[in-house]
C-alpha cells in the first residue's frame, strides 16, 4: 500500500475543505495561500494558512529607495506594498520584478487589500484608491480629511477602514458610494477588524467600538483606558489589543467588557503591535522591545523575547513559529510554544512593517526601502 499517496491525497483533501469552509463562511474572496489584506483576514488573527519552509533563505530583494512602512498583499503569484514613495507597487512573486506601479497623491503606509481584480488602499493624504490589476488604473477613488494609515476589511461588498481624521467609513466595493460613517473623538490608526455582521475598531479615542456593519450604528462602546493605535483582533467572542496606555487588553466584545489586562509592572512601554491570535496564545510586540506570547483566557505571560529594538511589526504565526520584525533591522522566528529563538535574518534596517505570507514565501519590507522575500531556495535577487 502507497501511504505516501494517500497522506498526500489526505492533505490534499483537508486543503480543499479548508478553502470551501472558508468561502462559505465570507470570510474572505482569497483562497488559502493568499495573503490578501493586512493580518490575513478580516478577523485580523494574524495566522497563516500556508506553511513555510524549516529553512529560509532570501530569494529575492527590491530596492524602492524609501522607507517601506506597508505591510504587503500577496494574491495569485503577486505582491503588492506602498512606500514613501508616493506608489503602490506590484512585482512578480517568483522573481521580484516589478510588474506594475500606481502613483498615489501620497505616502503609502497602509496595507492594500486585494478583492478580486481590484487593489484597494490609502496614503497620506487621506485618499482610498481602488485600483484595477489587469489595467492598473483607478475605477475610483474616495477623499477623507485624514491620513490613511488603516488597511481597508470587507464583507457582502461593503469596505471598511478608518482615517486620522476621526471616522470609520463603509463603502460600496463597487463604485466608492459612502454607505455610512461613524465619528470618533480621536483618530482611527488601526484596520477595524469584521466578525459576523459587526465592525470592531480600537480608536484613539481611548475606546473598543463595536457597530453594525449594515448601518454604522453603535452596538457597544468599551473602554480601554488609553489610545490605541493597533488593530483589533478577534477570536471568537473575544477581542485583542494594545494601547499606548502600557497594556494589552482581552475584551469580550460581544458582553461590551475587559475581560483581563496585561502589564508589565516593570517595563512600560506601549504597545502598538496588533496580536496575532491562535486558540492558546495572543503574541504581540512591544516598544520595550518584547514578543510576548499572553494566555487568551487569562492574559498571564507564557513566555518574553527579547530583541535589540523596538517591536512595532505585527507578528504571524506560521504552523509552529512565530515571525516578527525588529527595528533593531532583524527579521525573527520564535518557537510558538517556547519563545526560543530559531531563526533570524539581518536586514540592515528597523523593520516596522509585518511579514506576509503566502506560497511558501515571507515577504516583508524595512526601512531603507528594501522588500525582501524569504523561501526555500535563492532566485537571484533585484
Amino acid at each position: 500500500m502507497n501511504y505516501k499517496l494517500q497522506i498526500t491525497n489526505y492533505q490534499a483533501s483537508v486543503r480543499l475543505s479548508l478553502v470551501i469552509a472558508l468561502l462559505s463562511s465570507g470570510t474572505s474572496t482569497a483562497v488559502a495561500g493568499d495573503w490578501p489584506m493586512f493580518r490575513g483576514n478580516p478577523q485580523g488573527t494574524g495566522v497563516a494558512q500556508d506553511p513555510l519552509p524549516e529553512k529560509l533563505s532570501v530569494r529575492w530583494k527590491a530596492e524602492l529607495r524609501e522607507p517601506i512602512v506597508s505591510t504587503a498583499a500577496i494574491v495569485d503569484g503577486v505582491v503588492y506594498v506602498g512606500a514613501d514613495d508616493e506608489a503602490l507597487h506590484a512585482f512578480d512573486l517568483k522573481d521580484g520584478h516589478e510588474l506594475w506601479k500606481y502613483a498615489a497623491k501620497g505616502s503609502v503606509r497602509a496595507a492594500p487589500t486585494v478583492i478580486g481584480e481590484v487593489v484597494y488602499f490609502g496614503d497620506q493624504e487621506g485618499i482610498l484608491y481602488a485600483v484595477n490589476t489587469r489595467s492598473h488604473e483607478a475605477k475610483w477613488t474616495f477623499a477623507t480629511e485624514g491620513e490613511l494609515v488603516s488597511s481597508v476589511n470587507h464583507k457582502d461588498a461593503r469596505l471598511v477602514f478608518g482615517s486620522y481624521d476621526g471616522k470609520v467609513y463603509c463603502l460600496s466595493l463597487d463604485d466608492g458610494k459612502l454607505l455610512w460613517e461613524f465619528k470618533t473623538a480621536g483618530r482611527v490608526h488601526g484596520t477595524p477588524a469584521i466578525a459576523g455582521d459587526s465592525v470592531v475598531a480600537a480608536g484613539c479615542d481611548e475606546y473598543l467600538h463595536v457597530l453594525a456593519l449594515e448601518d454604522g450604528s453603535s452596538r457597544a462602546r468599551v473602554s480601554m483606558g488609553s489610545v490605541s493605535g493597533a488593530s483589533a483582533a478577534i477570536q471568537g467572542d473575544k477581542a485583542f489589543a494594545g494601547t499606548y496606555g502600557n497594556a494589552v487588553l482581552g475584551i469580550d466584545w460581544k458582553k461590551g467588557e475587559v475581560e483581563w489586562r496585561f502589564e508589565d509592572a516593570d517595563r512600560q512601554f506601549p504597545f502598538l503591535s496588533s496580536a496575532a491570535v491562535t486558540e492558546q496564545a495572543a503574541f504581540v510586540g512591544g516598544r520595550d522591545k518584547r514578543l510576548r506570547a499572553l494566555d487568551v483566557r487569562t492574559g498571564k505571560e507564557q513566555w518574553a523575547f527579547a530583541t535589540d529594538g523596538r517591536v512595532d511589526s505585527s507578528p504571524v504565526v506560521v504552523g509552529s513559529r512565530v515571525f516578527v520584525g525588529s527595528t533593531d533591522g532583524n527579521l525573527y522566528a520564535v518557537d510558538a510554544a517556547s519563545g526560543r529563538e530559531v531563526w533570524r535574518y539581518e536586514t540592515g534596517a528597523p523593520i516596522s512593517a509585518s511579514p506576509a505570507v503566502a506560497g511558501g514565501n515571507l515577504v516583508i519590507g524595512n526601512e531603507d526601502g528594501i522588500l525582501f522575500c524569504f523561501g526555500e531556495s535563492a532566485a537571484g535577487s533585484r
